[in-house]
């Protein structure tokens, strides 16, 4: 979808006690944040449903030192119709697969209240910073997740947990181990974790793109607890 799609999207009016987050400026402000910390923005997608009422979309972020295999991502949200606030949360791609993870939404300060949008500018910044620590925690995962080899009998073992934390359904369950017992591409046949972290992802990206945020974080809780990575 074009950016100019969604800058037709009519906000509704504001009351006294909510005011909605016109959905291009939640975008715009967000891009000259990210440009003032010297972060790149690459490919960029956005997302309408409900009529216009939410917006989803996703800013690739290049920094200074990049990484060879994987870029940064940054999801973006926002609701006309109270159903969720304004929020942004951190994610990789990787570039062999267009495979997406996320981990750990950062919700802004506040709802859409009187003066959120004389605050956004302020409360985007703030939201920024502490997306970057998450991003560097997002580098320390992935190289844990490379070093850390793994059995078959415990990649079952973990592809049916997930099924338990709300990763997948059953129904993904073949198409995860039929990804982890023959993967597509190269870079996936090590039999480590990242391997098996990508198997995953590469089954769930046919699914809903704004459910991809909680499912791949609670697949990272899964993993992150399996490689004995802190909380």
């Amino acid at each position: 979808m074009d950016l100019n799609d969604v800058r037709s999207v009519h906000t509704p009016r504001s009351t006294d006690s909510w005011c909605p987050i016109p959905h291009h400026q939640l975008i715009t402000t967000v891009q000259k944040t990210l440009a003032a910390t010297n972060l790149r923005i690459g490919t960029q997608a956005h997302s309408l449903s409900h009529e216009g009422q939410r917006y989803f979309g996703l800013m690739e972020v290049h920094a200074q030192k990049s990484n060879v295999d994987y870029c940064w991502v940054l999801g973006l949200r926002n609701s006309h119709d109270k159903t969720f606030p304004a929020g942004i949360v951190a994610g990789a791609s990787v570039f062999v697969c267009d495979n997406l993870s996320f981990s750990g939404e950062i919700k802004f300060a506040r709802k859409h209240t009187r003066f959120i949008v004389r605050d956004l500018p302020q409360l985007v910044s703030r939201s920024i910073g502490l997306l970057v620590a998450k991003w560097h925690h997002q580098d320390k995962r992935i190289a844990a997740y490379k070093e850390a080899e793994i059995t078959d009998i415990n990649a079952h073992d973990l592809v049916i947990r997930a099924t338990d934390v709300g990763v997948c359904s059953n129904r993904l369950i073949p198409p995860v181990l039929h990804e982890w017992r023959e993967p597509r591409h190269d870079a996936f046949v090590g039999r480590n974790v990242w391997s098996l972290f990508n198997a995953f992802t590469e089954s769930l990206k046919e699914g809903n793109l704004a459910e991809l945020p909680k499912r791949t974080e609670a697949l990272h809780g899964l993993l992150d607890t399996y490689v004995g990575l802190s909380a």
